[in-house]
């Protein structure tokens, strides 16, 4: 292979590196902006937040559609990364629980709203939500299973029963900006500890 060719791939390499990573900035920028403002925030206050003009944003997505169901895809994958990543660095396993729950409600915040974006594509949210199921239950089942190996949680709860309670709490932040389900979120995931290992988190200090 000449040495032009094997430079002009190396640039192409590279240039591709240099879209993946802009469009995962978009993309974070994006989820944060859609966690405070909702999904219908103006695109300009995702390109600011990301460092960007506008029109870069359009490039990468033409439709608000085309954003948010890559945010939906994004959010996932982040989570259900975050899972096993929290397993080998918190000093418990429900130390990583409270963490990925704390993760998970971002998530659902963010994804109030998905439906009536994308009211025009029943098939098209199926398969987001399937998408939803298939790869964050796995990671909540390891979670809770780690917890519950550890004698640190009751093991009578199922990965989609948690994460059907989580999104039940955060249901009201969608009609109520003023309303945050976290105190609720962490006094449901609290409920499972084992009743003894409660009881010895209430004694005063």
């Amino acid at each position: 292979m000449s040495d032009s060719r094997q430079g002009t791939e190396k640039a192409a390499g590279s240039q591709r590196k240099d879209v993946r990573r802009n469009k995962q900035i978009l993309l974070d920028a994006a989820a944060a902006v859609f966690v405070t403002s909702g999904v219908d925030a103006p695109v300009r206050d995702i390109a600011a937040r990301a460092g960007v003009g506008i029109g870069t944003v359009y490039r990468h997505f033409p439709t608000r559609a085309d954003l948010i169901v890559a945010v939906f895809r994004h959010q996932v994958e982040t989570c259900a990364a975050a899972g096993p990543a929290l397993l080998a660095s918190c000093p418990t396993a429900y130390e990583a629980l409270e963490q990925w729950i704390d993760l998970f409600v971002d998530f659902l915040v963010t994804k109030h709203g998905l439906a009536a974006a994308l009211q025009h594509d029943n098939a098209g949210f199926e398969t987001l939500h399937a998408y939803f199921i298939d790869h964050l239950v796995p990671v909540c089942t390891q979670l809770l299973d780690s917890a519950a190996a550890a004698g640190e949680i009751r093991s009578d709860i199922g990965g989609l029963e948690l994460m059907r309670g989580v999104g039940n709490l955060c249901v009201g932040a969608e009609s109520d900006p003023t309303y945050d389900p976290r105190t609720l979120v962490a006094l449901l995931v609290a409920g499972l500890r084992q009743p003894r290992r409660a009881r010895a988190g209430l004694r005063p200090g």
